[in-house]
């Protein structure tokens, strides 16, 4: 009787389970691989899923989602006039690339992204010396800084960075920072004390100032981009910390890539920035007269074209993962793919098998090492399918490649924020500079090339020979890549 009570209790509890399991999936809207990965967790791990659905699949609330949704894009019709003064420099403008016209056009239409003309980018690899420059642009600055990034670490650059950012705000600078609380494993107390005590002010993406730490680990501001004085921009991969500048025991020297822009392709940082501005702060903080961040340039410091490109889970357009996509189509030569997560979603990795099968040229590179396990293992399961199609795949050797580079036909290519996996394309908020300059990416597979002598070539043979433990891991990674 004991034993028969004892698995009725049992059944009801699985039965409990179930149904709460498929409210708690299907209450908010997800791709139908994403729920089938959800169903799993829960389903096969009672209670104990609930708590990592709680951490992972909890959603951003509707009302931050319908902030940032009815931000207004500022600086359109600065940059309009800009270009149209610009345009009458013909000589220094160069032609659309071939491969580029579609994407372009794609931009425009999901995302309003403009394309800005005679653009001076320097490309940065190296943490030191784009901190360093980062550094002196700061001290530098006459009116405004602006910083957004996932990581701002408590350690000992987060703290030289915080301190001259104090400086600057002695000096009547303007100085803003969002940072993303779980991205910088929360905030310490009196991090940017001083910092406000002189008059800037750093906020928590989307959340409230002094709310603990969320527990959320999806739907995170993964963007890394910084504005002085509107006439100069940062975006790409680096974020702030130690661990950056090659100080870290665990991942040694870090491979990355960061861009530095002067031209107009700024005023279209700024108007990211400003949208997630308004979006987080509160009250006083709020921005709404922001002309004088948008400086009248009618000069040409280069020649690149550039469209910063933004996504996130408060859009359905998916726009960098759409960018992406119609490179891959584009291509007529060669992919190449930096990126230290690979877990495409179906239609990401078709495009690639079309690419590769139609004579397309693709190199992907990996980092040698995990930083999230599953992560880890679920790329390699991946890198194992695009080598089987014909592609070639590196591991990079020579410390941890955080690097997300994607380069066409040595004409068009992308630097950012936005990983090559499912969580760049629908649950973190990213952004991308796209970029249709030859010289700019010929420079960028040159940075490739010398990678690839730090990495070692898998090869087919090289994941057979891996242990049968080894290889049941990639295969389990793989059923959760959705959620990853």
């Amino acid at each position: 009787m004991l034993r028969t009570s004892f698995w009725i209790v049992i059944l009801i509890a699985l039965v409990i389970n179930t149904i709460i399991s498929f409210i708690a999936v299907f209450r908010q809207k997800r791709e139908i691989a994403t729920i089938w990965a959800w169903m799993l967790v829960l389903l096969l791990l009672p209670v104990v899923g609930f708590a990592i659905f709680f951490l992972a699949g909890s959603r951003i609330s509707s009302k931050k989602i319908f902030r940032l949704r009815t931000q207004e894009q500022r600086g359109l019709d600065q940059i309009a006039l800009n270009q149209k003064k610009q345009l009458q420099d013909i000589e220094n403008l160069l032609p659309i690339p071939y491969s580029a016209t579609e994407l372009l056009k794609l931009f425009l239409s999901s995302d309003r992204a403009v394309l800005t003309r005679g653009n001076k980018i320097t490309i940065f690899s190296d943490g030191q010396k784009k901190f360093d420059k980062l550094f002196s642009d700061i001290r530098a600055a006459k009116e405004h800084i602006h910083l957004e990034y996932f990581s701002i670490f408590d350690d000992k650059i987060g703290h030289q960075l915080v301190d001259l950012l104090t400086e600057k705000a002695g000096e009547g600078v303007e100085v803003r920072v969002i940072y993303d609380q779980f991205g910088s494993h929360g905030q310490h107390p009196k991090m940017y004390r001083q910092l406000r005590a002189a008059g800037g002010v750093a906020v928590p993406f989307l959340m409230r100032r002094f709310q603990l730490l969320t527990l959320r680990f999806n739907f995170r501001n993964h963007r890394k981009i910084a504005i002085i004085d509107g006439k100069i921009g940062y975006i790409g991969g680096f974020n702030v910390g130690d661990q950056y500048i090659g100080e870290s025991k665990k991942f040694g020297y870090w491979r990355d890539t960061h861009t530095r822009i002067i031209g107009d392709a700024v005023l279209s940082l700024q108007s990211r920035f400003l949208m997630d501005w308004n979006a987080t702060a509160e009250g006083r903080e709020l921005l709404t007269q922001t002309t004088k961040y948008f400086p009248e340039n009618f000069s040409l410091p280069g020649k690149s074209m550039v469209q910063i490109v933004s996504s996130g889970p408060d859009d359905d357009m998916k726009q960098i993962k759409q960018g992406y996509m119609r490179m891959f189509s584009s291509a007529r030569e060669s992919i190449s793919i930096q990126t230290p997560y690979f877990i495409p979603d179906g239609p990401v990795l078709e495009t690639l098998e079309v690419a590769i099968l139609s004579g397309v040229k693709v190199k992907l590179m990996i980092p040698n090492q995990p930083d999230h396990p599953l992560v880890y293992r679920a790329t390699e399961y991946y890198a194992q399918e695009l080598i089987d199609l014909g592609a070639t795949v590196y591991r990079y050797d020579g410390g941890f490649l955080h690097s997300k580079v994607v380069i066409i036909d040595n004409e068009v290519a992308t630097v950012g924020s936005a990983n090559m996996d499912i969580r760049s394309f629908s649950l973190n908020f990213e952004g991308n500079a796209f970029i249709y300059d030859p010289d700019f990416a010929a420079d960028l597979e040159d940075l490739f090339e010398q990678d690839v002598l730090k990495s070692t070539k898998l090869t087919m043979e090289y994941f057979e020979k891996q242990s049968a433990w080894m290889k049941f891991k990639q295969k389990f990674s793989r059923l959760f890549s959705p959620i990853l």
